[in-house]
């Protein structure tokens, strides 16, 4: 039954292998964003940017936002890379 079954979707093995590889990268993608050291050059390149005058205060916080909510799951994830920051 194996050996029919292997027939019958063969026409398919593409497509299979292809979710396979598919799934790798997003693993490794996802892995990488998460990374500490990562996160980490991100915020210090928001940091020295701000510190250059390259972006304002307030664009340096929306920045460091972004890496936050990235990193909790939070934030909207649609275009424009997430949530507003709340003000109290």
């Amino acid at each position: 039954m194996d050996l029919l079954w292997a027939l019958l979707t063969l026409p398919y093995a593409p497509v299979r292998g292809l979710t396979a590889v598919v799934k790798v990268v997003a693993r490794e993608a996802e892995s990488r964003q998460l990374d500490p050291a990562t996160v980490r050059r991100e915020l210090e390149e928001l940091d020295a940017a701000a510190a250059a005058g390259e972006i304002s205060p307030a664009e340096r916080d929306r920045g460091q936002q972004r890496v936050l909510d990235r990193l909790t799951g939070a934030g909207g994830g649609g275009p424009g890379g997430g949530a507003e920051p709340r003000r109290r």
